[in-house]
């Protein structure tokens, strides 16, 4: 298991890179959003280069607000301009997956409108992915994508998807946190996980781990049950690194522990 942390978009990519290796932190999650890290800005030769360096890995993550379902063609055209640019920086940076948050802003449409549109965008980035070796992977958000049966509306027709499961997410606008669901229906094509805590409800806190009701060893265990072994980002945004750090070592403890019940349990 590899534990990463997110960069922040509106810093240098390569500064990032910098105190994160120097904090043992194992991958960079690259968001590519402007101002700082913008698709059409970034030097990709220098960010692999700083990665190598570093001893780093990189995975992709887009701008969570782009309209890939709009309603207006030229708008969702947009959208899948900007995605196919990031995937070519993903490509270039040495990235396998690169993930897709699902657009459901379509005024006065209906949920079928959007998940078709969706899945429109997600088929025309999906030869470009294809060429390059960069798989696509759709992050279950709160309200729209955040059940076995809603993700199961992208997921099940295209099954060249991977999973991008965010436990941080999972716990937000459900009634129990849907770790487990999404993981007995699609663990099997899980690439990706994002953790970081909150109090449930509508806020998406992304506090330290242990702050909030995520249930840390829950969601590991389940992780491990699917035979999950990948990388972990944590999202864990508080202007004090310590927290993250803390955040980084409790994850450690907290799956080398699972990891050796189910040995002995085995």
């Amino acid at each position: 298991m590899l534990i990463g942390t997110m960069n922040h978009p509106e810093r240098d990519v390569l500064e990032e890179i910098e105190w994160m290796g120097n904090a043992r932190l194992e991958f960079l999650d690259l968001t590519l959003e402007p101002p700082g890290a913008a698709s059409w800005r970034i030097d990709s030769k220098r960010i692999r280069a700083a990665l190598e360096r570093k001893g780093m890995r990189v995975v992709g993550h887009t701008a969570w607000y782009l309209p890939m379902a709009s309603a207006i063609e030229e708008i969702r055209q947009g959208a899948v301009v900007e995605l196919k640019r990031c995937l070519q920086r993903f490509a270039e940076m040495g990235a396998k997956w690169m993930n897709l948050h699902p657009d459901r802003h379509t005024p006065w449409h209906s949920r079928a409108f959007y998940i078709q549109q969706n899945l429109k965008t997600y088929r025309e980035l999906q030869t470009e992915a294809e060429r390059l070796g960069v798989g696509l992977m759709v992050e279950n958000l709160p309200g729209d994508y955040n059940s076995a049966e809603q993700l199961g509306e992208l997921l099940d027709p295209m099954p060249e998807l991977g999973l991008h499961l965010d436990i941080g997410h999972a716990n937000l606008q459900v009634p129990h946190n849907t770790t487990e669901e999404i993981l007995d229906a699609y663990g099997s094509r899980l690439k990706h996980v994002h953790l970081h805590d909150n109090r449930g409800g509508s806020a998406d806190l992304h506090l330290p781990l242990g702050t909030g009701t995520v249930d840390l060893r829950r969601s590991v265990e389940a992780l491990q049950k699917c035979g999950y072994d990948g990388a972990i980002t944590l999202e864990v945004f508080t202007p004090d690194r310590k927290h993250l750090f803390h955040s980084r070592d409790m994850l450690r403890e907290t799956w080398n522990e699972c990891l050796k019940a189910r040995r002995a349990n085995a």
